[in-house]
């Protein structure tokens, strides 16, 4: 039985440093130029969406 407990806690204890890896990850500052392309992809991808933005900031 202690060898159970002693499994779960190391499995909980990757699971919780993979997690943080992740959200350290998403969160680096090195990253953020290439989330806000893959942000702004989909206006480029449509012209009338583009249209509809450029008349909203004229306003």
């Amino acid at each position: 039985m202690e060898i159970m407990t002693l499994f779960q806690s190391i499995w909980t204890l990757v699971v919780m440093i993979v997690f943080l890896g992740i959200v350290v990850w998403a969160y680096s500052r090195k990253r953020k130029p290439e989330f806000d392309k893959a942000a702004g992809q989909i206006l480029d991808d449509d012209d009338s969406i583009k249209a509809t933005v450029k008349e909203k900031h004229h306003v």
